[in-house]
């Protein structure tokens, strides 16, 4: 199957639209400063304007030796980041691949792709080896190959072949260090299957309730796999949620989400939450498809919550988990297709979203990726010329607010107990035996009493 409906929809040409640019939405960051001390038995963590978590920047780092969208990027165990594939500047998919090394703040040509691909996947195996899978080519053909990089030697092998071509899909690594599949398009379809990397060989698994593309899946602490939304299979986005349990190979409904979308983002947060975040309600594209709303998904109950919603609508996103705990999403497409710079934080203690720095290079379709050292990288995409673009930059988060102690009170000294009279010595009496009566009894002098101490206990201590 072509690329068809569904790809024509979201793969937007350079039209002569007249774009009025603003901020929608957007609200000036206020820095919050140090209030009047609060006083308590814990920690209160104070921010300064030096200390503003949402004060993060954006630094251009090196360019990609290729342009590309659509792309894939994943970071190796070594700490550098793979790039694979995706439209080059001329349309066209790619086979090439590179990586990114942070130490030197530079991209390296890699081993080509077997075979040039766009919207496939890549995932990172426990053996190390990068597994991708499926995709389109350049002439919109869905692809069935699935080939494997190894960072050792750099070279791309042909491993098994996917039983069903698709791409817009997703792919998860299971606890068991199997890979997941599911979903995407070539057609619409709702099959899921599973890569073995011991066997090198795909196995059909239980169906989706729903055939989607275009949608989350988000591995869940307990071993199952979350999938949400995603258009199905009249393209119009979906509401639906589904959880995949590895135990039986089968997929459950799960409760619907607030809201239906496509193109959105999914999270797993420290909490246990998951965070989708905006995306896509429709197929056409008019101010009100985008979304700016986002809503938490809780494992425990199969539930959905609505939590705050994004200063900027946005779809084709990318969100990145930081340290802190806080999320990023940046970039993206925000109404008439119009391609953002913006980049905003969402706080899981206080479900709100802040704006921090803004991308120095608008994109959409681009990649984000956490570097071991706490910045993010952000490759690619395409800009406001809707074509691929070969500028990457990272993002330095603001520093995380440090707990200051508060200031206890300093306790009164207590005075100094007057030290207790030590009584007077006196012997312990001894038992007077008393003698057996005689006919004639002598007459005993009475015993002179002895002095009773005085009692210590009745003057006490001195007390406060």
């Amino acid at each position: 199957m072509r690329r068809g409906r569904v790809f024509a929809m979201i793969s937007l040409l350079p039209v002569a639209v007249c774009v009025i640019q603003l901020a929608f939405g957007q609200r000036a960051t206020t820095k919050q400063s140090a209030g009047p001390l609060l006083l308590g038995s814990g920690p209160l963590a104070t921010l300064s304007t030096g200390d503003d978590p949402t004060s993060g920047t954006w630094t251009v780092t090196g360019s990609l030796n290729t342009a590309r969208s659509l792309h894939t990027a994943t970071l190796l165990p070594n700490g550098m980041v793979l790039v694979a594939g995706g439209f080059d500047s001329t349309s066209n998919a790619s086979a090439s691949a590179e990586l990114y090394d942070p130490a030197s703040g530079t991209w390296t040509v890699t081993g080509s792709l077997n075979t040039a691909r766009v919207a496939h996947t890549a995932t990172l195996l426990s053996n190390g080896m990068v597994l991708v899978a499926g995709g389109f080519d350049t002439g919109g053909n869905g692809l069935d190959s699935a080939e494997l990089y190894d960072p050792a030697s750099g070279t791309w092998t042909l491993t098994d072949s996917l039983n069903t071509a698709r791409y817009y899909h997703t792919a998860t690594l299971l606890l068991n260090g199997m890979v997941l599949v599911a979903g995407g398009i070539d057609p619409f379809n709702s099959s899921a299957e599973l890569y073995d990397p011991a066997s090198g060989t795909w196995t059909l698994t239980g169906s989706l309730n729903t055939a989607r593309s275009l949608h989350t899946a988000t591995l869940l602490p307990n071993g199952m796999v979350l999938v949400a939304g995603g258009f199905d299979s009249t393209s119009i986005a979906s509401a639906s949620a589904e959880l995949y349990d590895p135990a039986s190979g089968t997929w459950t409904a799960t409760g619907n989400l607030n809201t239906p979308r496509a193109i959105h983002t999914a999270i797993f947060l420290p909490n246990g939450m998951v965070l989708v975040a905006a995306g896509r309600e429709g197929p056409t594209f008019t101010p009100s498809d985008v979304l700016s709303s986002a809503e938490l998904y809780d494992p425990a109950g199969g539930t959905w919550t609505v939590t705050g919603s994004l200063n900027t609508a946005r779809e084709a996103h990318t969100a990145t988990l930081l340290p802190n705990g806080m999320v990023l999403v940046a970039g993206g497409f925000e109404f008439n297709a119009f391609i953002s710079v913006s980049a905003e934080l969402y706080d899981p203690a206080s479900g709100t979203w802040t704006v921090t720095g803004s991308l120095n290079t608008a994109r959409a379709r681009h990649t984000a990726t956490l570097l071991p050292n706490g910045m993010v990288l952000v490759a690619g995409g395409i800009d406001r010329t809707f074509t691929a673009s070969a500028s990457a930059e990272l993002y330095t988060p603001g520093p995380t607010p440090t707990p200051t102690p508060i200031p206890r009170a300093t306790p009164r000294p207590r005075p100094t107990p007057h030290p207790r009279p030590t009584p007077p010595f006196s012997p312990t009496p001894t038992a007077t035996t008393i003698a057996t009566p005689t006919p004639t009894p002598t007459l005993t002098p009475t015993p002179t009493p002895t002095a009773t101490p005085p009692n210590d206990e009745a003057n006490g201590p001195i007390t406060e």
